[in-house]
């Protein structure tokens, strides 16, 4: 099993990455959501300089925020930085377009646009169009040694996929796939469906997204500290369901009764400061993955928190080996907080030494 680091992009993200690395980590994975966080390839680039082995990934790309040839260049060019660790994670858009009260981004369009990014990082011809307008393009200086690109090392693309469309695309332009940490059987019908699609033999290799946290002596998936650190994540299931009932992004997420729920939550914070009311997903996603707005610790259930990486060291390394069986290749991990690179350390000290 490899482990990864999720972390959200900023100017001295480089120190996160430098402890994780020291703590056993082997892949640094980096939010991409332009109205939230500091921006994703500037910082990849950043960390590529001040680590030795760690593989960077974007956790994911998004295809709006971007034209295809800039989403290479920008890959390639941190491929030139830490040669032959550069991993395109890539999706249909999670936080970058629901910020901007935006759904995701149609599946055939996610499609053409993965296809672009891998001919033009295999030193290819690609077919671009703007409208109207079809032209083809290449990285015309990729294949030179004039130090801009690196196309030689190669460069994987991992799809994140949930629905059987996003899933079929996996399957045939995959090198990785990438989901929220599921059970053994949802993880099973992912596997199937993009086996289905795929030309080539073998499962692509299988990255799960979560929160986790080791319990320390005394505490329970309630405790206010365990709350702290889990809750950023499980809360966005609450996000997820309000977007889904106004016809926005949501990722899939259909509940309704959560979402009326929040959606009285949402209407008073937001009310309480001011917001207007067009903006209120602007609301909803401030603290996305960092902190729980005040009020929001009524959607961390125990129920919730049960479903990420949480548990004594001993219940972590029996459910890492369980999901091991199950095809999981690497278990991107969320530690957040203050105390962040203390929970970094200590994942890797009491979790990834022991297997």
């Amino acid at each position: 099993m490899d482990f990864g680091i999720t972390l959200p992009p900023s100017a001295t993200v480089w120190r996160d990455a430098q402890i994780a690395e020291a703590s056993g980590f082997t892949h640094a994975w980096f939010y991409d959501s332009q109205l939230l966080y500091g921006d994703v390839y500037a910082c990849m680039a950043l960390v590529g300089a001040h680590t030795r082995a760690l593989k960077l990934g974007t956790l994911v790309a998004v295809p709006s925020n971007r034209i295809a040839p800039v989403t290479a260049t920008a890959v390639a060019t941190i491929n030139a930085i830490a040669p032959g660790r550069v991993i395109l994670g890539i999706g249909t858009g999670g936080t970058g377009r629901s910020t901007m009260g935006l759904s995701a981004l149609p599946v055939r369009e996610f499609a053409s646009y993965v296809r672009q990014l891998r001919g033009l990082l295999a030193g290819e011809d690609v077919l671009f169009r703007e409208g109207d307008a079809e032209r083809w393009i290449r990285l015309i200086h990729g294949d030179r040694d004039l130090g801009f690109l690196n196309l030689d090392d190669p460069i994987e693309i991992h799809v994140a996929a949930n629905g059987p469309r996003a899933l079929q695309v996996a399957g045939e332009f995959g090198d990785g796939w990438i989901t929220p940490l599921r059970g053994s059987n949802a993880l099973a019908e992912g596997f199937s469906a993009i086996a289905a699609a795929r030309t080539q033999p073998g499962l692509p290799y299988a990255t799960a997204l979560t929160a986790a946290c080791i319990l320390r002596d005394g505490e329970t998936f309630t405790s206010p500290r365990v709350m702290h650190c889990v809750g950023p994540n499980v809360v966005v299931r609450a996000h997820m369901a309000w977007e889904s009932a106004r016809g926005g992004g949501g990722l899939g997420v259909t509940d309704a009764a959560l979402a009326e729920r929040y959606g009285r939550y949402i209407d008073h914070y937001a009310d309480a400061k001011g917001s207007a009311p067009d903006r209120r997903y602007l609301d909803v996603h401030e603290g996305h993955l960092l902190y729980l707005k005040p009020g929001e610790e009524a959607f961390v259930t125990e129920k919730a928190i049960s479903s990420a990486l949480v548990g004594t060291p001993a219940q972590l390394l029996a459910r890492i080996r369980e999901l091991e069986a199950a095809g999981v290749r690497n278990l991107a991990v969320q530690l957040v907080g203050p105390e962040r690179r203390e929970l970094i350390e200590e994942f890797g000290r009491e979790v990834i030494s022991r297997l």
